[in-house]
């Protein structure tokens, strides 16, 4: 996608009016019909011809409440729309503020995206300008939405990837590719380096399969000062079969999406690197494979961890709270940032609890919750607040090891996957994890199968431009 700016409005081309239901008035300008059947209710689009023929599309935009969402009213229209399109359309923004101009932006570029990469044959679809008409110098707008769409777009495709080529392998070297196209840096520790080192839960849970495991470290470090602002921690298993606590095979295809958290974390990362924000951020991503294999780790077994914890495993596919254990007992290890938030597609539970409509959000820092929480309404990626009560922590006893991996009762799974987490943060004050579970992937408007949402890639950035002052 293109994008220009433009000062008013040719009326020779065609040209998108977005409108919510109190603008009515100024659709005047650009329609020759006096009562259009057209009523502003968000996302409907009404298609009319201007007075030099040109196609004038009317977009509702509904409420002043439904702008959080703006982006989706755009993406959709152009996603439809966008194959009777030829090189060029306006978008008048006259009437938005600099927040909706952003989410428009983002979400045409977002309309980009296409599922269907590996298709032979492909649509040919016109590549299209949107000149967008405002007074205003919006430069800045128009860079900083396009990185965004752009970057959530990377993401989707690498969460939607069939995990025959989405190995932990590749995950690290797109890692490599997009740290050297946006200047930050990225160490991928293979599997020698992580026996070296004691990535022992990682290890196990990657053991199974002949694709090895790998712990990805990026670090975008512009501030003089080495302390590290914020951690971020993604689970980064590419196919999960619940290893020899094997899933039932309805839906089996779809765990190729189980790297959802190390994707956003990957995003962000590169994200901010473009966007060059004045922060120190440091992502890792824990990756491996939970295959079915004579080598398997088995329920039963007693594992050990980076930190030195011993873990007796009851279920197999309780396996990102493995990976992600020494995920963070590293990054408090290495790098001890004074925040730390990890990001995974950890649990069923959790969607049964809050469904497709948020995250779960588990920490003990009030004052993280509280702007977290407003960023999501925000950005409309939400996340709720779930406890992480001590009563808990009696569900991870186990006699023959320091905890066990799952509590094995059908109740509060997303809880005491976040207390399993906790035991691994070394007390640390400013944590949070996000089980992005019902969130990362799912039904889409814009597809007939599941597919990638990118959630998680705008809250987290605007999170880190909160912290950084930007």
């Amino acid at each position: 996608m293109i994008f220009k700016h433009v000062s008013k409005v040719n009326t020779n081309q065609d040209v998108i009016v977005p409108c919510r239901k109190d603008q009515l008035e100024h659709l005047k300008q650009f329609i020759t019909i006096e009562k259009p059947d057209f009523d502003g209710e968000f996302s409907t689009v009404q298609m009319l011809y201007g007075a030099e023929g040109n196609r004038v599309y009317l977009l509702g935009l509904g409420e002043e409440k439904d702008a959080v969402k703006i982006d989706e009213a755009f993406r959709k229209l152009s996603f439809d729309h966008k194959k009777y399109w030829k090189t060029a359309i306006q978008v008048v923004a006259t009437d938005l503020s600099d927040a909706e101009l952003q989410k428009a932006i983002i979400g045409l570029e977002m309309s980009a995206y296409e599922i269907g990469t590996f298709k032979t044959k492909k649509d040919e679809v016109n590549a299209i300008t949107f000149e967008i008409v405002n007074s205003k110098d919006i430069t800045t707008i128009l860079e900083e939405a396009k990185a965004i769409g752009a970057t959530i777009n990377r993401i989707k495709t690498l969460v939607d990837a069939p995990a025959n080529q989405k190995t932990p392998e590749f995950l690290g070297q797109w890692a490599k590719d997009s740290a050297t196209d946006s200047n930050y840096k990225c160490t991928v520790l293979d599997e020698k380096e992580l026996k070296a080192q004691g990535f022992n839960a990682v290890l196990s849970v990657g053991q199974g399969s002949v694709n090895p495991p790998v712990v990805i470290v990026t670090e975008y470090m512009p501030k003089k000062d080495s302390a590290v602002d914020i951690g971020l921690v993604g689970k980064g298993i590419t196919f999960d079969t619940g290893g020899l606590s094997i899933k039932p095979s309805t839906n089996l295809h779809y765990m190729k999406s189980d790297m959802g958290g190390a994707a956003v974390v990957l995003g962000v990362v590169e994200l901010v690197a473009k966007l060059k924000l004045n922060v120190n951020l440091v992502g890792i991503v824990a990756s491996a494979e939970n295959a079915v294999d004579s080598n398997s780790y088995r329920p039963g077994d007693v594992i050990d961890s980076y930190s030195g914890k011993t873990i007796e495993i009851i279920d197999t596919d309780a396996e990102g709270r493995l990976v992600l254990a020494d995920g963070l007992s590293y990054m408090i290890k290495a790098f001890q940032p004074k925040q730390l938030i990890d990001l995974a597609t950890l649990t069923g539970s959790v969607v049964q609890t809050l469904g497709y409509s948020a995250a779960g959000m588990f920490t003990n820092n009030t004052q993280m919750a509280e702007k977290l929480s407003k960023i999501g309404f925000d950005t409309n990626e939400r996340v709720w607040p779930l406890p992480l009560f001590a009563d808990y922590e009696s569900d991870l006893h186990s006699d023959i090891a320091d905890l066990r991996n799952f509590s094995g009762k059908p109740v509060a799974g997303a809880i005491t996957a976040a207390k399993f987490l906790e035991a691994f943060t070394d007390e640390h004050k400013a944590w949070m994890h996000l089980d992005i579970a019902g969130v990362s992937f799912g039904d889409s408007p814009y597809s007939k199968m599941k597919s990638a949402s990118g959630f998680g890639v705008q809250l987290i950035t605007n999170y880190i431009k909160e912290i950084a002052g930007n």
